[in-house]
């Protein structure tokens, strides 16, 4: 397993990491024994990094976790955990930053993993009711009160983690990052290169259209996210599955799987991506990424079927840019 830095005098962990946004559903209902299944399965091929957030399913992908780590001895040793923290639900704030709201749903999430610290806390979205430096601030209160041993932040702009990082280190900035979405290469991917800062790659493989069995139009609809999301929506979606049809044909041409093809472009870009994924069979087909050694030639053919802009539709709904930061 290829391994990286998180960040700048972190720990060497595995240059690919699961998301566990999946085992809390929002893409169909997923079992605990699928969830473990999962999780037993990224430990046995060396895929340490673990990633969830207090708002998956409201506590129900870190209480799978934490029921893992129960039943699993060592694995907690073994593994780099990361949650999230700063998206309400309910009242007049959907965001919120506040040191003593942010410690407050930290100490929950270590309840419902039953862990004393996690590796990494990550702010899941920037409340601008606070500057920079002012929530920095906070998280590394954070780090010493032994709650959490490195922190980061999720969806900001280059200039937010600039001025965060001045105030304390953040091992690591989650950002949606594939050939489906680029825009981290106009100043993310450099802000992280210069500070040591991580980019975790979420959504690596686009919401499925990177893979061979891309979700069906009206599985889209099925699931209140992609229903109003631009690149699930009609014309977009029959456009974006024509466009990655050239994508599907090249991977079978590499005698790759096209979620392996897509995973392995995140890391050939320096990025730790964490797909999401209930299923082994396909987790089986992420791993596979992390395997593939993509030349300079190799790039140059997918980024030949999948140049910058090809997709049909922003990633986001007005309703769903809320929170994340634009920046170019």
């Amino acid at each position: 397993m290829k391994t990286t830095r998180m960040g700048p005098d972190g720990p060497e962990v595995s240059q690919f990491g699961i998301g566990a946004m999946s085992f809390a559903g929002i893409y169909g209902d997923a079992t605990v024994e699928e969830s473990h299944a999962v999780l037993d399965a990224c430990r046995a091929a060396g895929a340490v990094h673990i990633d969830t957030s207090n708002v998956y399913g409201n506590g129900r992908s870190e209480e799978i976790i934490g029921a893992w780590f129960a039943k699993t001895p060592g694995a907690r040793d073994e593994m780099h955990l990361a949650t999230k923290a700063g998206i309400t639900r309910g009242g007049e704030r959907r965001f919120n930053n506040d040191p003593e709201y942010l410690e407050e749903r930290l100490d929950g999430s270590l309840k419902r993993l039953g862990v004393e610290c996690v590796d990494l806390f990550y702010i899941h979205r920037y409340d601008r009711t606070h500057t920079p430096e002012e929530v920095a601030g906070s998280l590394k209160r954070l780090i010493e009160k032994g709650k959490t041993r490195a922190v980061g932040f999720s969806e900001i702009a280059p200039s937010t983690l600039r001025r965060a990082f001045a105030e304390c280190p953040i091992a690591a900035v989650q950002s949606e990052y594939s050939l489906s979405t680029r825009a981290p290469e106009l100043g993310m991917v450099q802000a992280c290169a210069e500070l040591g800062t991580t980019l975790v790659a979420f959504s690596p493989v686009g919401r499925s259209l990177l893979t061979d069995a891309p979700f069906s139009y009206e599985r889209g609809q099925s699931h209140a996210f992609l229903a109003s999301n631009p690149r699930f929506m009609q014309p977009n979606y029959d456009a974006n599955i024509a466009a990655t049809d050239r994508f599907r044909a090249l991977a079978a041409e590499m005698g790759e799987p096209a979620a392996a093809l897509a995973i392995a472009w995140c890391i050939a870009k320096g990025s730790l991506p964490i797909p999401g994924t209930k299923n082994t069979a396909h987790l089986k087909e992420l791993l596979r990424g992390a395997e593939i050694d993509l030349t300079p030639e190799d790039i140059a053919r997918i980024e030949a079927v999948l140049p910058v802009g090809w997709a049909h539709g922003d990633r986001y709904n007005a309703t769903q840019w809320e929170g994340p930061e634009r920046y170019c």
